[in-house]
């Protein structure tokens, strides 16, 4: 790989031609001297190939026909990029930051983050109501699955305890000596369930 440039080239003043002077590498070894053409480029120097879909993407414009930006923007924009000038990264990080905290203050605390909790707020509550009003079509099918999952849960304890009985687990965990203490709560739950069920 060449890495010198057109202005390294020196010309032989015996023969008139130009020619990249020897160099020695980093590992320590040497490059051979070489003759250069007249229009020599350096690879580094020679500008990336863009197709002609690449350049009519980079000139088309970014707004759409008929809309032009609003200069104060623009203004507004650059006078930012003026404002960090100058900054590292993570002073421009600390600067954005605690602008947004002053612009929350003096909102009294209501961000985007606050309204927009409040429109899923609202949106849950208008779902839970279609559900009240679908839950006579739903009202054997949710029992049904909890009838499952509690007696999913049944079959875990039941297991818990072969374990601890046969010596597999010595010193059970809290969690697992409430999760036995449970086990009478929802045997109840099972059978007021398959009493719904099967009503």
């Amino acid at each position: 790989m060449l890495q010198e440039n057109m202005a390294e080239a020196v010309r032989d003043d015996v023969t008139g031609e130009k020619f990249i002077p020897a160099s020695q590498r980093p590992d320590g070894t040497w490059r051979k001297a070489r003759r250069v053409k007249q229009g020599y480029v350096p690879q580094e120097e020679v500008p990336v190939y863009e197709s002609k879909g690449t350049q009519w993407m980079k000139s088309k414009p970014t707004l759409p026909p008929g809309f032009y930006p609003d200069p104060e923007e623009e203004v507004k924009q650059m006078s930012e990029e003026d404002k960090y000038a100058g900054m590292s990264k993570a002073a421009k990080k600390n600067a954005k930051r605690k602008e947004k905290k002053k612009q929350q203050q003096g909102d009294g605390g209501v961000g985007p983050v606050t309204q927009g909790l409040e429109q899923v707020n609202i949106a849950n509550q208008s779902q839970e109501a279609k559900i009240n009003n679908g839950q006579s079509q739903d009202s054997t099918a949710e029992p049904a699955k909890k009838l499952k999952n509690l007696k999913k849960k049944l079959r875990q304890i039941e297991d818990l305890e072969a374990k601890i009985e046969s010596g597999e687990i010595a010193k059970p965990d809290k969690t697992q000596l409430e999760k036995i203490q449970r086990k009478s709560d929802i045997l109840k739950e099972i059978r007021e369930l398959e009493k719904q069920v099967g009503s």
